[in-house]
């Protein structure tokens, strides 16, 4: 029974996993009214709902706390604050419970937790707020095939959102606007396997202030990036010879980035997985499953070496050792 908590940005959550199959995913987002996300007073918040997102995931879970046998912690990538809120509570009721802490890299959980699609071996787009990467397996390391040369997919969104006067998140409020929209011409930038979004945010935010309709905006938005994004990720599935593509990360849940890359897939004939939006977005059962793997490989920190354990907010997801594949 390994319980896991997600502190890297604006969600506090906590998961308890159990032989694979997830028994509770409870989750409290910080948000802002306008602006974006604020890392002190994010992790004042995480301080603030912890004992309660605990409480509850192990209600859910139907569990008593002294059935876990570890608690995973998100130690890496993420803003510092948040991470060391996590990490300090989990440090807590770690002691508490005499259990080992199993530190754990977000960005991969967002890849191991796809395996509850069915998916084996596949080219993942990681789509998140801080994160655009095209990852994949190949000798003893997750590899970064393609990634973000500037700012990740959701931040550009959030940004972009933020200054046409949409609160945080702006993802989803994008994402109904661009149903009434029409295509306006904005730049398109991808090298390689690699893309960027700075030039793409600025042209929007100049054609904003020359009185662009923000539907059209979004509705350009969305067709260009996610463009860029399926075109890389086909790439990859072409440079690895894999067969497969997994979608992570919170735009994800994004139903028309969805909708593209499963017509690429189709095209290519290659099997497309996305899991349910509560493990794509910032979880704790993500967490808590890939702590169950690297527990059963024999990963973990004990009590007395917890002084030792720290974060590490700029940890790749091409420097974590994944001993537990082979």
């Amino acid at each position: 029974m390994i319980l896991g908590i997600e502190s890297t940005a604006h969600t506090f959550g906590i998961g308890v996993v159990n032989n694979g199959k997830v028994l509770s995913n409870v989750r409290n987002m910080y948000t802002t009214e306008k602006g974006g996300i604020i890392p002190i007073e994010s992790a004042k918040h995480h301080d603030e709902c912890a004992a309660g997102v605990f409480e509850k995931a192990l209600a859910d879970a139907k569990v008593s706390q002294e059935q876990i046998c570890a608690i995973a912690i998100s130690q890496a990538p993420g803003l510092a604050p948040c991470l060391l809120e996590g990490m300090r509570f989990a440090k807590k009721k770690a002691k508490e419970l005499n259990v080992p802490i199993i530190p754990v890299n977000h960005c991969v959980s967002h890849l191991e937790i796809g395996k509850l699609t069915g998916a084996i071996d596949p080219v993942l787009l990681y789509a998140s707020g801080a994160n655009t990467q095209i990852i994949a397996y190949a000798a003893g390391k997750y590899r970064v095939f393609g990634e973000t040369l500037d700012i990740g997919i959701g931040n550009f969104i959030d940004t972009f959102a933020r200054y046409i006067g949409i609160g945080f998140p702006g993802g989803p409020k994008i994402m109904e606007l661009a149903k009434t929209g029409k295509y306006i011409e904005i730049p398109y930038s991808i090298k390689g396997m690699d893309v960027a979004f700075s030039g793409l945010l600025t042209n929007l935010k100049q054609k904003f202030d020359k009185g662009e309709k923000i539907e059209d905006l979004s509705y350009s938005l969305q067709e260009t990036a996610f463009a860029m994004l399926v075109e890389a990720s086909e790439r990859a599935l072409a440079h690895t010879g894999k067969k497969e593509l997994l979608l992570g990360g919170g735009v994800a849940c994004n139903t028309r980035l969805q909708e593209m890359c499963r017509i690429m897939c189709e095209e290519r004939g290659c099997k497309f997985f996305v899991p349910e939006n509560s493990l794509l977005v910032d979880n704790g059962a993500m967490i808590a499953f890939l702590g169950e793997i690297e527990f059963n490989s024999g990963i973990k920190v004990d009590v007395k070496d917890f002084d030792k354990l720290d974060i590490n907010p700029r940890e790749r997801t091409d420097m974590v050792d994944v001993k537990w594949r082979s």
